[in-house]
């Protein structure tokens, strides 16, 4: 398996879930910004719309897009229960917080990176994330993980947007459960190998 990234952005949630499944894989620098591969050729021949991640299995077969990315890796090695088994109401709940990480969360985030956009789009950018995020802590009060006791694809997601949260200037100080969740996910090897491999440690 071939995952194409972009260091620190949101491809690096799938590279901390292959990380944790213990697949062999290889990840290749896809950088958003110059979409020049390490070859030198040009990333849009391998992926037409230009982002990440990408992932290309040893068939040839392809997938875009994150969260359908951490799913298939996932029930490669159900073993490893990085997701409830496919059909299951907990299952349907992880795709629950999959899409609100992505178009809550991750989306939310877009506006705050454009350099173009005027400030007071900005602000209210922030207090529609912060307004999330407010009720995020809520829901990770008495928890380790989002699911319960159990790490799954959808904390990778989480934790890598979060990331965000400082270069875009975004205060989540005052969240504490969100806080304490970071830190045990920051501390999962897998994370710290995947945050290490991007150059992000």
């Amino acid at each position: 398996m071939k995952l194409y990234y972009s260091a620190g952005a949101c491809s690096l949630s799938p590279h901390i879930v292959l990380e944790e499944a213990g697949l062999p894989y290889e990840a290749i620098s896809a950088p958003t910004k110059t979409k020049l591969l390490p070859d030198g050729s040009d990333y849009r021949q391998v992926n037409p719309l230009g982002y990440v991640p990408f992932l290309v299995l040893d068939d040839g077969r392809s997938l875009a897009e994150g969260p359908a990315i951490v799913q298939f890796i996932a029930d490669q090695v159900p073993d490893k229960q990085l997701a409830p088994p496919a059909g299951s109401w907990a299952r349907y709940q992880l795709q629950s917080w999959l899409t609100f990480v992505g178009t809550e969360l991750h989306k939310g985030f877009g506006p705050l990176f454009n350099p173009d956009m005027p400030e007071a789009a900005k602000a209210i950018a922030r207090q529609r994330l912060l307004a999330r995020l407010e009720w995020l802590e809520g829901q990770l009060a008495g928890k380790s993980y989002l699911m319960g006791d159990q790490f799954s694809v959808a904390d990778a997601y989480l934790f890598t947007v979060t990331n965000w949260a400082k270069p875009t200037g975004l205060d989540i100080s005052g969240f504490k459960h969100l806080a304490a969740y970071r830190e045990r996910v920051a501390a999962r090897p897998a994370v710290q190998k995947a945050m290490q491999a991007e150059g992000l440690m």
